[in-house]
């Protein structure tokens, strides 16, 4: 058997240059990846340099909010990496606004990202993870899935339908042996464009990808005694 059939199988759902690509990088130390985004160019340069590094590295592009592209990438993913082990579900997108500024259309497409798209990907992978008794499903969560603003007519509906739907998981297939956990991320990423949008912000206001995938790594790997099911992150400055 070779090294690559000896790796198990993650997948990164929604990859940019901040969460999602620390995810990939630090689960290439151990997984084969899959990266799944819209963006198909910046997929192949993340693959590439991930592949540069040894590891082994799909790009899978996909609206997660479409059905039909969804099924496609994970039956890529099965016929050249394999079953899946961890799902890392870290799409997520939303227009700020409050219920007279949000249209129909807005609405529905923050829920098609962050509820929609985490229940397709999930029912993508739960069955060959219940037949194998084990598997990882964790969800990237925000503050909005706890209490939404003013502002969070569209995000907030959509997060906290993606936390009820990680609670489910949770109690459905902890017990066949699958973790299942929600992350909420609270606080500003450290990414380009948070830097360019609140150039205010200084390093020690703002959660590093690198830090969030390390605790991603950790959920991913506990002892299946002490599974947690929900976490915050947040900078250490940041009010609750």
């Amino acid at each position: 058997m070779t090294q690559t059939q000896q790796q198990p199988v993650a997948v990164v759902v929604g990859v940019g240059p901040g969460t999602g690509a620390a995810l990939a990088r630090r689960f290439a130390q151990g997984y084969q990846i899959a990266l799944i985004a819209r963006k198909a160019d910046y997929l192949r340069r993340l693959a590439d340099e991930i592949r540069a590094g040894g590891a082994t590295a799909l790009e899978a592009p996909a609206d997660v909010g479409k059905s039909g592209e969804v099924a496609s990438a994970f039956a890529a993913i099965r016929d050249q990496l394999g079953d899946v082990q961890v799902l890392l579900y870290n799409a997520g997108s939303g227009t700020w606004g409050n219920i007279l500024d949000i249209s129909i259309e807005q609405f529905e497409a923050a829920w098609r990202v962050n509820a929609l798209g985490a229940f397709l990907c999930a029912k993508e992978v739960a069955p060959a993870m219940i037949k194998r008794g084990n598997g990882v499903m964790l969800f990237t969560g925000a503050t909005a899935g706890v209490k939404a603003g003013p502002r969070s007519a569209a995000f907030g509906p959509a997060k906290f339908a993606m936390r009820g739907l990680a609670q489910s998981l949770a109690r459905d297939l902890g017990p066949r042996g699958i973790h299942v956990a929600w992350i909420n991320i609270d606080g500003a990423i450290d990414t380009p464009g948070v830097r360019r949008g609140y150039p205010q912000l200084r390093d020690e206001d703002l959660l590093k990808p690198e830090a969030i995938a390390e605790t991603y790594w950790h959920l991913a790997h506990q002892d299946r005694s002490a599974w947690t099911n929900e976490l915050e992150l947040r900078p250490f400055k940041e009010k609750f």
